[in-house]
């Protein structure tokens, strides 16, 4: 070994004892006679002294050393002089007294220096992820990635679950995005697919007579990038036989207990996990992952602002949509900018805009309000009366703004949602250390698409429909409530899971609801549903975002920063710099080509 110690596990109980540590010079300073190297490995930083006395040949060697070097010392540990201390680091009451120095490997300057607070591009930083892995901040969240699986492992082995790996190269059966296909050899004009989830394998793993099955599975999925979404992903992909779906909520719930308490010990959460339903946290947050951290609940309105005069309210409410308010407090004097900002910012969400009502702040009762004391987008058509209505069934008191959406319901709730996640962090108003974890059960089936005027799934087409609702498939697919569960925390879904149809029958009923002919059926899940002909038992599970819950636990608000090699929001790689053009003879052997591009 070129070391026998970590640099940041050397403790005072180690003074005078002969070490060898390895690692990066992350810092050089020449004191004069004295030269003073910051050694870091995974573990810490160790400060190394040069010292001509002890060693005149490493004292000259340590004068070359620059940032990222790598390099091997062997000396004496030291307790520091007095004054001398760091008590930044784990090892600031100590220091190595150099004897030997070997240069390992020398480094060119660094595009960036390897410290936790950077200041450059993205690109770069993937670009030269080997460095940027380098940072004790990158090094850590890896850590702590590693310590959440082996937490999964632990705890889901001894629940008597087996970890089974399922392929990569599956068949082609679109599951709400694009596959990623890859073209086959040895079968000319024939592709697999690169799985977005074990869903299928996993199901058939029950028919198997597995019972208990889980594994860490990277899935892929070719869509649009966001912060919290990657082309790849790792997921916890779980799945049990013979049981409900109050099952699979206490085993996860209890595995997330477990994980946050012995990971990230610190943390502030709320156990039992808070559980509403789909419809309460549509009416209460617009949204169904709700960061339920802070208030600003929205509220239904539309009864109170109908036939006073304002024809875009009635309107909307003539044709279906709904009228919701959310209240900001004490924003109720923001100036004409800041609202026409918050306007805007509806319209980025999707929305053609917002009415806002604001109070002034000295306003000693709503009872007495005057048409001076408040000020509207749309005030010469709201009555004191009006005013008061709205403040006093949204709780709205002086000194606070009240923001008014009117739309199709799920256009309203998409801005107010957005207004809600956007606000709550410009107040400051949630503890960020705080795990908000919640249960939204009892989700719809089905959702219209007006786009392609059919119904499609609201999750996937495995999920099963509760019992006393299986009258409505063919007549009324809207009314169908699933036996579907979501896993959110501080607004971002955690994972999604449900009871799965294991009879043939309803599945294919439900298949023939978004449209699916025979064939299609046939050819896509032909395998799954042969399975089930031959004794499915009842079963379900759930697929929990690794990188989410990660990012989440190590207080980040990207999901690159907790995987290794994570692509841009181009889901291009600029370390490898992929994607990239294939050899014309490896496509001949696919059987691929592409005539444009042949003719240039």
């Amino acid at each position: 070994m070129y070391k026998d110690t970590n640099c940041g596990d050397i403790t005072l109980d180690r003074v005078g004892d002969f070490v060898i540590v390895a690692g990066w010079v992350s810092k050089r300073r020449d004191h004069g006679n004295l030269i003073f190297i910051d050694l870091r490995d995974r573990s810490g930083i160790l400060q190394i002294v040069f010292n001509p006395k002890n060693s005149e040949e490493s004292h000259n060697l340590s004068e070359k050393l620059r940032n990222e070097w790598v390099i091997q010392v062997s000396g004496t540990i030291s307790k520091r002089k007095e004054g001398a201390e760091n008590n930044d680091l784990k090892t600031g009451q100590i220091e190595l007294n150099a004897t030997e120095l070997k240069i390992l490997s020398p480094s060119k300057t660094p595009p960036f220096e390897v410290i936790d607070e950077l200041n450059i591009d993205d690109l770069t930083r993937l670009k030269y992820r080997f460095l940027d892995l380098r940072r004790p901040k990158m090094q850590n969240l890896l850590k702590l990635r590693h310590n959440v699986t082996r937490e999964i492992w632990d705890y889901l082995s001894d629940k008597d679950f087996i970890q089974i790996e399922t392929p990569v190269l599956i068949k082609s059966t679109p599951e709400g995005a694009r596959d990623y296909v890859v073209p086959s050899r040895l079968h000319p004009g024939q592709f697999y697919a690169l799985p977005q989830s074990p869903q299928q394998l996993k199901q058939i793993l029950m028919v198997s007579g597995i019972e208990k099955y889980f594994q860490i599975a990277h899935c892929f999925r070719d869509e649009d990038l966001r912060a919290d979404r990657q082309p790849e992903h790792t997921q916890l992909d779980l799945e049990m036989s013979y049981v409900h779906k109050k099952d699979v909520i206490e085993l996860v719930e209890g595995l997330f207990i477990s994980i946050v308490e012995k990971v990230v010990p610190n943390a502030k959460f709320d156990k039992p996990f808070l559980r509403i339903s789909y419809d309460e946290s549509i009416e209460r947050f617009g949204t169904d992952k709700p960061d339920t951290r802070y208030g600003l609940e929205l509220k239904t309105i539309s009864k109170i602002v109908t036939n006073i005069g304002i024809n875009v309210f009635d309107s909307v409410i003539e044709n279906g949509g709904i009228v919701r308010s959310i209240v900001l407090p004490d924003c109720g004097e923001y100036t004409r900018k800041q609202t026409d900002e918050l306007i805007e910012f509806s319209k980025l969400s999707g929305g053609k805009g917002l009415v806002f009502i604001g109070l002034d702040n000295n306003l000693e009762s709503l009872e007495n309000i005057q048409e001076d004391q408040y000020r509207s987008s749309l005030k010469k058509f709201l009555s004191v009366d009006v005013v008061k209505k709205i403040y006093d069934f949204t709780g709205a008191k002086s000194g606070d703004l009240v923001l008014i959406v009117a739309d199709q319901a799920k256009i309203v709730n998409n801005v107010l949602s957005a207004i809600r996640t956007r606000m709550g962090k410009e107040l400051n108003l949630f503890d960020d250390n705080k795990f908000n974890f919640v249960w939204v059960d009892d989700f719809p089936l089905f959702e219209w698409d007006e786009l392609e005027s059919k119904w499609i799934p609201a999750h996937h087409v495995f999920s099963s429909p509760k019992e006393e609702d299986l009258t409505y498939l063919e007549n009324d697919p809207g009314k169908i409530k699933a036996e579907l569960y979501d896993l959110v925390c501080n607004g971002y879904e955690l994972g999604s899971g449900s009871i799965r149809i294991h009879d043939r029958d309803i599945q294919t009923r439900v298949f023939n609801v978004i449209g699916y002919k025979k064939e299609d059926i046939d050819t896509r899940f032909g395998h799954l549903l042969r399975s089930f002909d031959y004794g499915a038992p009842p079963h379900g599970g759930m697929g929990l975002g690794l990188d989410r819950l990660v990012m989440l636990l190590g207080g980040q608000d990207n999901i690159r920063e907790v995987i290794a090699f994570p692509k841009t929001q181009t889901a291009s790689d600029p370390l490898f710099d992929s994607p990239s053009n294939i050899d014309s003879n490896q496509l001949r052997e696919l059987g691929i080509s592409f005539p444009d591009l042949d003719k240039n």
